[in-house]
């Protein structure tokens, strides 16, 4: 790739569970690397597990996404590849870099134990490279099925004599990386069942579909020397890696999408705005303000991968909610409008700007519409309160109302009654909208209407 040409991004889910707030930064984190420059997101969905992986999951991925604002450009599907990653398999057991293995996961965890406890690092010894015909044949007849590794290029004459070799890489987000070989177990491509882990598919679909940057989790750093010696190895060019930091729940736990901590779906289902996810999602983490964007365009001018702190983040979905509010204050009725037509709560645009500064959540639009129309319980009127509401009718003031209309009335009422501060407005707050909380009234009246004030006064 040049240094100007467009990038190609990919971000590969797999449809076992709905995405998280983890899942969701590295999806956003792509999407606007490959905005920023006009280039290609692919949506590549990896469905080898065909035990595990259903349509219906598949389809929460691209609504979540969707419901974020990220159309991909391309959506691939692993499970309609498997053809290709076959003849990447025997392209390299030819080239006798992929090994047939027969140790059980007991054998494997043994072995690892010991080495452990002899303070050595828990490396696999390459001891299958050893087995005769007649072994491998007897492990077979035993009902064993092998699983295959790739054999690292980390040794000079003998696979059994290994040597530092240090493969280097540019992070997109953490500088200048390096990761020896030799520290590592050379990786299983292909399981016992004969499926596919995710490095050979991964690597052979980056390859395909000229993908040039592969961003996404700090978990995958020390996989980046491996799946750089696989590119090699399968002709290369290896694309261009990035890592972010992880996101940890408010208590320090890692998410799961098994678990279904703060997933996307539920963060929708609770109300959220899409934008207050996807700002805090992004930009937590990495030393930057995190400013309610109100556009993916608008995050994507504040947002610097090269801010991105190699330090877990905690995300508190207690958050949101601040961003939440702030995006609503703000939003104008032009975007609003859409929404408030669907909810059959559009009053007008001073009905808006009245109720706005007060919501939480857009779906309370419905409430406050309904107690503009008087959908609401009355309050009781308190004794003290009688003579003062009946003395509020009368000082009504006629139409047609202006702005200052709240003004004048209560100035008129101040004068008439005495009465000011609390006294004055909550008893007035409380008959016309039954609540004693609210947006400001000043605003809030005309939008009510003198008809309807008017039925609300003793």
């Amino acid at each position: 790739m040049t240094e100007n040409s467009a990038p190609t991004v990919r971000f590969a889910p797999s449809p076992t569970g709905r995405l998280h707030i983890g899942n969701i930064r590295t999806a956003l984190i792509n999407w606007l690397f490959a905005s920023a420059s006009d280039g290609c997101f692919i949506l590549r969905l990896d469905d080898t597990d065909v035990e595990r992986s259903t349509e219906a999951f598949a389809q929460g991925i691209i609504d979540d996404l969707a419901w974020l604002g990220v159309e991909p450009h391309r959506t691939e599907r692993q499970s309609d590849r498997f053809k290709i990653y076959d003849e990447a398999a025997d392209k390299l057991r030819e080239a006798g870099l992929l090994y047939a293995c027969y140790e059980t996961p007991d054998e494997i965890e043994r072995r690892r134990k010991r080495l452990m406890a002899r303070g050595l690092p828990p490396v696999y010894d390459r001891a299958a490279l050893k087995l005769t015909d007649e072994e491998k044949a007897a492990f077979e007849a035993e009902g064993r099925t092998p699983h295959w590794r790739f054999l690292l290029p980390n040794f000079s004459s003998t696979p059994f004599e290994t040597q530092r070799t240090d493969v280097h890489w540019d992070d997109v987000m953490r500088g200048q990386q390096t990761v020896d070989l030799a520290s590592m177990s050379d990786p299983v491509l292909i399981r016992g069942n004969g499926s596919y882990l995710y490095t050979l598919p991964s690597v052979v679909d980056d390859l395909d579909m000229g993908v040039t940057h592969v961003i996404r989790g700090g978990d995958h750093v020390t996989n980046t020397g491996a799946q750089i010696a696989l590119f090699e190895a399968l002709g290369g060019p290896a694309p261009r890696f990035g890592h972010h930091n992880l996101l940890m729940s408010a208590s320090g736990e890692g998410l799961s999408k098994r678990k279904g901590a703060l997933s996307i779906a539920s963060l929708r289902e609770a109300g959220l705005e899409p934008m207050a996810v996807a700002s805090l999602a992004t930009l937590i983490g990495t030393g930057q303000a995190v400013e309610a964007c109100a556009s993916l365009e608008e995050l994507n001018s504040v947002f610097d991968p090269t801010k991105v702190s190699k330090s877990d983040a905690k995300f508190d979905d207690n958050d949101l909610g601040a961003l939440n509010e702030k995006l609503l204050q703000s939003m104008s009725y032009e975007r609003a409008l859409p929404r408030l037509k669907e909810a059959d709560a559009d009053l007008g645009e001073s009905f808006w700007l009245a109720i706005r500064a007060n919501l939480s959540k857009f779906g309370e639009a419905v409430d406050w519409q309904k107690i503009v129309e008087g959908q609401f319980e009355p309050v009781e009127v308190l004794a003290e309160d009688a003579e003062f509401l009946a003395a509020a009718a009368e000082l009504l003031p006629a139409e047609p109302w202006g702005e200052d209309v709240w003004a004048q009335w209560t100035n008129a009422l101040k004068q008439e009654t005495g009465r000011k501060g609390r006294g004055l407005f909550m008893p007035l707050r409380k008959a016309l909208t039954g609540l004693d909380h609210g947006p400001e009234l000043a605003q809030l009246l005309p939008v009510i209407g003198w008809e309807r004030t008017r039925r609300r006064l003793p």
